[in-house]
């Protein structure tokens, strides 16, 4: 999308030369740790009040930019994009915050947004999504990311239940939001990301041309709206999530530091769509609050071999991705790659199949830590640096969060129990949770039970505080009065090598009420194999492995899994399929 031309056009010098040579990045000095993530994460741990005011853009950003002029920051990017094409954009903090005042006159003045208006951005990796998000910080205005695979339908539901006021988007989803527009009736501007102009559409790239970079950040108060996130449930249309400028702008700070191990030498890369919450987390606040430089590949479709080449060719010292992209990427066989830099894996959005974690291990020297949490909140629970890693535990509760297993009517229950994962929210409710689902006040009041949040998840604590995960609250199987959670399953399976994935569910049986049924996407090698032969040395396969009334009774060999946009697995389909519905 961005030519260099472009850039530059924007900003002199603007692609960023680095100051270092790539084998330098780390030599800094690692006990560099400023103020800044100090102060914030002395938020999360309760030492220090949470301010009145609070604005991600000028109290963090526009600190680094301050520290980085003055020196005092390692000469890497703030943010460094690279797509397959061989193009790069690199951005120190004080160009960031140059461009990113432009992108907030352009909203307030050629968009005519005000503080508190909504607007839906619906890019791909582009780096203009992240000057946008940005801009919205400075004025005040409500970014509502939404994925590129959106369909007029969903962009509809979108803007009617927002009552968003601008959309920005690029060439390829123009078409379906002229589609919508007649139904539209709070939406005031469209701007596109784009070389060429399009009638009905501002265009980022000309106004950039003619805006000034003189902008000053407006004053947020630390609870004000700040993002909206669309995520959907069980049931029902999407809910609107709303985070405030604390909650997620100040709630990475400790997981940035300790389960992400951020420092202002590294360079973090995190695979996930713009259109995903994880983006919010680990693209933006968590390596920008920690000084960290934000690593991005466009990188349209998923394939290892971009992946692998990718880690060997930059210095991304943090790698972060989906459990179903690790999956992919052992299969691949990494050994043939030398990863120079890398020191530190994550892995969120589901639970991460022990057996893919040994292998990952084998191929590249390194463990990968888990960390779990929600659109609603900010890092739950997360195996941290230093902590022993129990392969298929989510490790244990992140500062401020005091996290526990309930019961259905609120009671926490002991070590080894099965029950809800539930945040503690009385007698204080953390800041860095959600504030409400917007217009849905009932949504709001059933995620409450006792003084608790509840997750939706279930799962189990262990005598040393660490939290396995069950499943979701609806994807657990009950089968002849026994509690079968489908992950445990799924890692059981993935350790044959037969299984290239597989998701497991629940199917109706007239004897037991449900059982267990498995979707397994066979490995290449396995797939000209009998069928029948295959079925039961999986099923004897999972009795050896696990507990024997958890075998899948039913087995089907399916071609691919349905999955959302960001790569989870969606056995809600499959359930669905399988009775019926």
């Amino acid at each position: 999308f961005i030519m260099r031309p472009f850039i530059k056009s924007w900003i002199p010098q603007c692609l960023w030369i680095l100051r270092t040579p790539c084998r330098l990045f780390h030599g800094c000095n690692r006990l560099f740790t400023s103020q800044i993530i100090s102060y914030y994460d002395s938020i999360n741990q309760y030492e220090k009040e949470l301010p009145e005011y609070f604005n991600f853009a000028s109290d963090v950003l526009d600190e680094w930019l301050q520290l980085e002029k003055n020196g005092r920051r390692p000469g890497n990017p703030a943010f460094w994009w690279v797509n397959n094409e061989g193009e790069e954009v690199k951005w120190s903090f004080e160009e960031l915050g140059f461009l990113s005042r432009k992108a907030a006159n352009i909203l307030s003045e050629a968009c005519g947004l005000q503080r508190g208006d909504r607007v839906i951005a619906v890019l791909p990796r582009v780096p203009e999504w992240w000057l946008l998000s940005v801009a919205c910080m400075r004025t005040g205005i409500v970014f509502i990311p939404g994925t590129s695979q959106l369909t007029a339908k969903d962009i509809l539901y979108r803007l009617q239940a927002s009552k968003a006021k601008c959309i920005i988007t690029n060439d390829t989803l123009a078409p379906a939001v002229e589609s919508v527009m007649p139904d539209c009736q709070f939406l005031k501007s469209k701007l596109i990301v784009a070389k060429g102009s399009r009638d009905g559409w501002l265009n980022l790239k000309e106004l950039f041309a003619v805006t000034s970079a003189d902008h000053k950040c407006v004053k947020t108060r630390s609870q004000d709206p700040m993002l909206i996130y669309f995520t959907s449930g069980s049931t029902g249309s999407p809910k609107m999530v709303v985070q405030s400028h604390s909650s997620y702008g100040i709630g990475f700070a400790t997981s940035g530091r300790y389960w992400m191990n951020l420092t202002p030498s590294d360079i973090m890369w995190n695979t996930s769509d713009t259109g995903w919450v994880k983006s919010a987390w680990s693209s933006v606040f968590a390596p920008w609050i920690c000084g960290s430089c934000v690593f991005v590949h466009n990188m349209p479709q998923f394939k290892p071999t971009v992946i692998a080449e990718t880690l060997s060719r930059y210095p991304i010292t943090t790698f972060c991705t989906a459990p179903t992209a690790y999956r992919m990427l052992v299969q691949h066989d990494l050994s043939s790659y030398k990863f120079m830099s890398l020191k530190h894996c994550l892995s969120g959005g589901e639970p991460l199949n022990p057996e893919v974690m040994a292998k990952w291990k084998i191929q590249t020297g390194l463990d990968i830590y888990e960390g779990y949490g929600q659109t609603e909140t900010v890092t739950i629970c997360a195996t941290m640096k230093g902590m022993k890693i129990k392969p298929g535990s989510l490790g244990k509760a992140v500062p401020p969060y005091d996290v526990q297993i309930i019961d259905d009517h609120g009671a926490i229950l002991p070590a080894g129990e099965e029950g809800n994962i539930a945040v503690r929210i009385q007698p204080m409710r953390p800041f860095c949770l959600f504030t409400e689902y917007l217009d849905n006040p009932e949504k709001t009041a059933a995620s409450v039970c006792g003084n608790f949040y509840v997750t939706g998840d279930r799962g189990v604590m262990d005598e040393e505080g660490y939290i396995s995960f069950v499943g979701r609250a609806d994807d657990i199987i009950n089968s002849s009065g026994y509690r079968i959670g489908p992950f445990e399953v799924e890692s059981a399976l993935i350790q044959h090598p037969a299984v290239l994935e597989s998701a497991v569910v629940s199917s109706p049986d007239p004897i037991r009420g449900e059982v267990v049924k498995a979707f397994i996407v066979l490995a290449p090698a396995f797939v000209s194999h009998d069928h029948e032969k295959l079925t039961h040395e999986l099923q004897q396969h999972v009795k050896k492995v696990t507990a024997p009334y958890k075998y899948p009774r039913k087995v089907e060999f399916v071609l691919d899994l349905p999955k959302t946009a960001t790569g989870k697995i969606q056995r809600k389909v499959l359930r669905n399929r399988e009775w019926g519905k």
